[in-house]
């Protein structure tokens, strides 16, 4: 049997797939040699949800590097032992915890107890269940909101209930709220709660601010204000957003299913 010999006119043509297909080995092999602390950067930049976990199934390493706990957060509070790094038993301390572009992974199960909670830094919140009803945040009555939002942060997954006041109340950044659930509990004063509440572009806030308060809301400033909200259920409260600063209400659209209302839109300036 004779082999058959390759013309010159097959050789150009498969050169330069061959010479892919290298390309596409050293990018794969040059990734892989970067040291842990390098890749985990790279991983910090990552979505959160779904994008930084689905690295997570490429191979043990890159599993131990997407769930370090520099790159998550947790609360937990069920856990036993507090010496575990990275895991709070509030939101609170996590919160007070963590760095600039930090990811708080809050556990399912049970309510977790919020009242006021300040939030100054960018920071991103998820509720760790299959669904936002399994990780609920209830709001005290008396508290003016379950959380303020002082800087640029997301909450993904979670269920925020309060029973007075506002779920969110927006001060300044850029908050998106990402297939959430806000409830403000039916009752006869429901006339005085509302599930998000943005005063974003007040000057009179700045009066009470610290000196480097009022530099990180320059900053903010800067970046510019808005709210956005997608696939979240909003259920009770006199309207589901209320502004009293720059901020109006922009491009709403709502989707009915069989038990519930899902909202999108927009709170910016004009």
């Amino acid at each position: 049997m004779e082999i058959p010999k390759i013309s010159k006119v097959d050789k150009l043509i498969a050169e330069p797939r061959m010479k892919k297909k290298r390309m596409k080995l050293e990018s794969i092999t040059s990734l892989n040699n970067l040291d842990d602390g390098c890749l985990m950067h790279i991983l910090s930049f990552l979505s959160p949800i779904p994008d930084r976990y689905n690295t997570a199934l490429v191979c043990h390493r890159w599993r131990y590097l997407a769930c370090h706990p520099r790159l998550w957060l947790r609360v937990d509070p069920f856990v036993k032992d507090l010496s575990l790094p990275g895991v709070f038993h509030s939101i609170e301390s996590a919160v007070s915890a963590a760095r600039p572009g930090d990811t708080i992974l809050i556990g399912a199960g049970g309510n977790h107890h919020v009242s006021n909670i300040q939030i100054k830094k960018p920071l991103c919140l998820i509720g760790s269940g299959e669904i936002p009803d399994e990780t609920t945040l209830v709001c005290s009555r008396g508290s003016d909101s379950a959380l303020e939002l002082l800087s640029t942060c997301k909450l993904a997954n979670l269920t925020v209930k309060a029973e007075l006041g506002c779920c969110l109340l927006h001060r300044s950044g850029r908050l998106t709220i990402d297939g959430c659930v806000l409830q403000c509990e039916t009752n006869p004063l429901d006339h005085l709660s509302c599930p998000i509440v943005s005063t974003a572009g007040r000057d009179k806030e700045e009066d009470n601010l610290s000196l480097v308060e009022v530099k990180e809301t320059v900053v903010e400033k800067i970046k510019g204000n808005s709210v956005a909200v997608l696939q979240t259920r909003i259920e009770g409260g006199a309207k589901a957003v209320a502004t009293s600063g720059d901020l109006v209400l922009q491009r709403v659209r709502v989707m009915y299913s069989k038990d519930y209302l899902y909202f999108w839109f927009d709170v910016d300036h004009e």
